[in-house]
């Protein structure tokens, strides 16, 4: 059963659009910045221009490629052609300007702009199959052999900037087709800033050097994260390392199907919180990980939902103290039945270069 199928067991409608560059992307195959898949019981259309028409009749499957000349009279066709009445949209990504534009167009179809399209694909999505796997482990493999790389380029003196600018290179040397987000280098008292930019702040002696990257491969990302220490780190730091690396573990140790992003968060949260720095871990223990960076399910205090075998999560406590240091260990996971397949491999324990 191809995606497309799959799909329809979960909607009402006679036919499903979709216009998102990521969702097209997941059901088709192909990457474009334009397009409409127009999706009904019996068979799927791409429609899109000229310009990605001889890649899209060559790479696309289970779905029929037409080119793309005038939206509305040919989309009519296919509504007709297939006898549709009700049309599903994406509510998450459909702008009000587009939706009002399909109203217009056709004002006789019956258009569903609530939620169920995009949960319904969202759902799909959280739950990878091996070709999916197989790609953010190649992203994954790249991220890795590039900090690996990285390490011989890391020396006092070096700029944050710098070495952002040298891992950036390295993924792309080591094969990634992007960068899954803008690379985080911070050093110092940066540290403490979750998501802060790399700067012209040059690394110091006896300073935490948090990294946070990924490449992204065939359209799917990887997401790590590790924090050394220039020199060696005075026993604060240790201490607040070790609770993090704590935190991750047990995170790692419980994470399997069946379990809540709540339940999840709470376990690495609780052993932060009984170390007294409870205060000073503000994010989510983790996110889902596959076409975009952050994708559901997702490992957070408000997340209920129970996470299913075959889902990719990220497990990410820190610590983060405010004119002082910061501290993140990240992996991601694969949930099975039984626990998680960690897509991490690289070392944990506190490195001093």
């Amino acid at each position: 059963m191809n995606r497309f199928e799959e799909l329809f067991k979960h909607i009402d409608t006679d036919c499903a659009l979709i216009t998102s560059d990521i969702n097209r992307r997941y059901f088709t195959g192909m990457k474009s910045s334009a397009g409409v898949v127009a999706v009904f019981p019996e068979q799927a259309y791409l429609l899109i221009d000229f310009r990605y028409i001889e890649k899209a009749r060559a790479t696309v499957k289970n779905a029929e490629v037409i080119e793309l000349t005038k939206l509305k009279p040919q989309l009519t066709e296919l509504m007709e052609k297939h006898n549709a009445h009700t049309m599903s949209v994406e509510s998450e990504t459909m702008t009000v300007k587009t939706l009002n534009s399909y109203r217009h167009f056709f004002p006789h179809i019956e258009i569903d702009d609530s939620d169920s399209l995009s949960t319904s694909i969202g759902r799909l999505r959280m739950i990878k199959d091996k070709e999916e796997i197989m790609c953010i482990r190649k992203a994954q493999e790249i991220a890795e052999k590039s900090l690996d790389e990285l390490m011989n380029f890391i020396e006092v003196g070096k700029t944050e900037r710098e070495i952002a600018l040298e891992l950036n290179r390295l993924m792309f040397q080591n094969g990634a087709e992007d960068l899954s987000f803008e690379t985080i280098v911070l050093s110092g008292t940066n540290t403490s800033m979750p998501h802060g930019v790399p700067s012209d702040k040059k690394i110091k002696s006896g300073e935490f050097l948090l990294m946070d990257f990924g490449a992204v491969w065939n359209g799917y990302h990887s997401d790590m994260t590790r924090t050394i220490c220039i020199g060696e780190p005075d026993d604060e730091m240790k201490k607040v390392y070790n609770i993090v690396l704590e935190a991750q573990l047990a995170g790692l140790e419980n994470a399997r199907a069946g379990i809540t992003g709540r339940e999840l968060d709470k376990i690495s949260r609780d052993i932060i919180e009984k170390a007294g720095y409870g205060s000073n871990f503000g994010h989510s223990l983790g996110h889902g990980v596959g076409l975009e960076i952050h994708e559901k399910p997702n490992a957070s205090p408000s997340y209920e939902t129970v996470l299913e075998a075959g889902s990719v999560v990220t497990v990410e406590p820190g610590i983060y103290i405010e004119g002082k240091f910061g501290v993140r260990i990240e992996d991601f996971v694969i949930l099975t039945e039984n626990g998680c397949d960690n897509l991490t491999k690289y070392a944990k324990n506190i490195i001093s270069l």
